[in-house]
């Protein structure tokens, strides 16, 4: 580990999260809840999500062995359920029932799309290699791009027309299909 708020450090764990995180890749998920819930709260979703990723950097470790839990169980529970969002946007069929809108902003937006099983196991291995209040800022830096997405889903869908989002929310639920798949895989041994 290196200085505290070293530029270089918050710019590499920011991009890291960045990737993970893939806010960009979620837009057609994110429409989709939307549409489905009526409105997705970015407030909220933002700030469980911040929260989320903050306490399992602190407290990850300790809580997965106190419920004894291992970062691959985890993985693989996160996986099955963005595999099956992923489905869902592949084949236009709904395998969730509907949820209340105000619970689509925690489950899945904020858990497991934005601070996922992925997001959280990056973070344990940032851990090991930067300094802790650079990750926090990494978090906070990505956290504020994830609100400015969330709060313009509108925008976003009139810009793509409805040809366009299905054309997106078709290909993304593939990338969405290989990534949980990679997730199970990497987590299972297979």
């Amino acid at each position: 580990m290196t200085n505290l708020f070293s530029f270089k450090e918050i710019l590499s764990v920011t991009m890291i999260l960045f990737a993970i995180i893939d806010i960009l890749g979620s837009i057609p998920v994110i429409i989709q809840l939307r549409q489905k819930a009526g409105h997705i709260q970015s407030e909220k979703a933002t700030m469980v999500s911040l929260l989320l990723m903050v306490v399992f950097l602190f407290l990850g470790d300790g809580l997965l062995s106190i419920i004894g839990l291992d970062i691959s169980s985890f993985a693989i529970a996160g996986s099955i359920v963005i595999f099956i969002i992923a489905m869902e946007m592949v084949l236009g069929i709904n395998f969730f029932k509907e949820e209340i809108p105000e619970a689509v902003s925690i489950v899945p937006l904020a858990f497991p799309l934005i601070a996922g099983a992925g997001t959280m196991t990056t973070l344990l291995s940032l851990k090991a290699e930067y300094a802790t209040p650079n990750i926090v800022v990494g978090i906070i830096l990505n956290m504020l791009f994830v609100y400015i997405v969330l709060k313009n889903s509108m925008r976003i869908e009139k810009l793509f027309g409805p040809t366009g989002l299905h054309i997106l929310r078709k290909a993304f639920g593939i990338i969405l299909l290989a990534i949980a798949i990679k997730l199970f895989r990497n987590n299972t041994g297979l």
